[in-house]
């Protein structure tokens, strides 16, 4: 049982479908822009078409915030350019993608370049979605105290050297 997200940020993506740059690929798709808010357009409708390009609207995705993780997006806003992740799958027909997800929690957008999404590209935080993540850390983080450990006092008997044992037990 996972907990729910504290708050959730409605965006609107959009994708680029160009021209392969190489013989193994006729075609690269790739998440080109996240927009403030969700326009109202139906998914997957055409926006624009020049030199080999054409992006689409790819729909809205919610980017969903959790206190456990109010540090994770505190160092992505720490950096000169925040950024979102944004995932897409691959899917039968057409459209040939499907959007999976975005974040603001670069260990997520991590985690799912690892676990095997197609597609996952980084894209510069908008100036509305940065304050409202910049507002919920603001709110959420909890600053965590360095506390240093303290090793376990070596007992040095137990590291000494010692003559192997015989077969009755006996050294």
């Amino acid at each position: 049982m996972s907990l729910p997200p504290l708050k959730t940020i409605t965006v609107g993506v959009v994708v680029e479908r160009s021209s392969g740059a190489s013989r193994w690929a006729d075609v690269l798709w790739r998440p080109v822009q996240v927009l403030s808010g969700v326009p109202d357009t139906p998914a997957w409708t055409k926006l624009s078409e020049d030199d080999g390009r054409t992006a689409f609207y790819a729909g809205a995705a919610d980017i969903e915030l959790f206190r456990s993780e109010a540090g994770n997006y505190r160092e992505n806003l720490l950096v000169e350019r925040p950024l979102l992740w944004v995932a897409l799958n691959a899917s039968e027909g057409d459209p040939p993608y499907r959007l999976a997800g975005v974040t603001a929690d670069p260990a997520e957008g991590e985690a799912w370049a690892s676990l095997g999404h197609e597609i996952v590209e980084t894209i510069a935080m908008p100036d509305t979605v940065l304050a409202e993540v910049a507002a919920f850390v603001e709110q959420n983080y909890v600053e965590q105290p360095f506390r240093k450990r303290k090793r376990d006092r070596v007992n040095p008997e137990a590291l000494a050297r010692r003559s192997p044992m015989s077969d009755d037990g006996k050294r």
